[in-house]
């Protein structure tokens, strides 16, 4: 290993917001209706109760293979990560979750609706979370533009990439209260896991993904950039 420091902070509870207009209009729940107070009633228990929060990692890359990136003695095998972290030395590992406070709340509702409402609601509140992670870095650290890259969204960088990253992040449970399960699932399941990395290039796994019934799609579907900027370059 080298001779640079890592250090590891963790932010609980992280800041979060949540536009209950958007989110509203976003599951189409009738403004005037009878639903709609009760939704922003959810709403306003969840605000409360919601602790979402987060460990994160400053970690330099130490070696560049083919298809693989070396992170403080630990081997991330991914050509597209590999790719994207040509030009840079330090990246930012993390786990961040809405929390077993909101996890409980929502699981503890009755009917579906609620439930499906719960569940929309938590998963808000770590989008917004996320994002304050975000920009906590940016600020801390200077830089202007963070990209991300999480263990299982694309084939090129599986699931089982989780058991790497959370032995980077060190002691996640007793940091944030996050596990993985044999199946390499996080639990709470509105939790997510990652590298932030500088770019001056706008980057999402999904412009590689072609599933086109994602509710999650961030990014059109490039079928041709995989080829013109990952793929490994063949020796005559």
């Amino acid at each position: 290993m080298n001779g640079y420091a890592m250090e590891t902070w963790t932010l609980n509870p992280l800041p979060f917001r949540l536009d209950v207009d958007q989110l509203q209009q976003k599951l189409h729940v009738r403004a005037g209706s009878a639903n709609e107070a009760e939704f922003r009633r959810l709403v306003a228990e969840a605000t409360a109760i919601a602790r979402p929060k987060a460990i994160y990692r400053t970690a330099f890359i130490e070696a560049k293979e083919d298809e693989a990136v070396i992170i403080a003695g630990i081997r991330f095998a991914s050509r597209v990560l590999r790719v994207n972290l040509d030009a840079i030395n330090r990246v930012f590992a993390f786990v961040a979750t809405s929390g077993r406070e909101l996890e409980a709340w929502a699981a503890a509702r009755d009917g579906l609706l609620d439930r499906f409402w719960a569940d929309a609601i938590n998963q808000a509140v770590l989008i917004s979370a996320v994002g304050s992670l975000r920009a906590h870095l940016s600020e801390r650290f200077a830089v202007p533009q963070l990209m991300v890259m999480n263990p299982g969204s694309l084939a090129d960088w599986p699931l089982r990439e989780q058991r790497a990253l959370f032995r980077l992040l060190g002691d996640v449970e007793a940091a944030v209260g996050v596990t993985l399960t044999p199946s390499l699932l996080m639990t709470p399941t509105k939790s997510v896991s990652g590298i932030f990395f500088p770019s001056e290039e706008t980057f999402a796994s999904c412009q590689l993904c072609p599933r086109e019934a994602c509710p999650n799609r961030r990014a059109p579907y490039d079928p041709e950039l995989f080829a013109k900027k990952y793929a490994r370059m063949e020796t005559p």
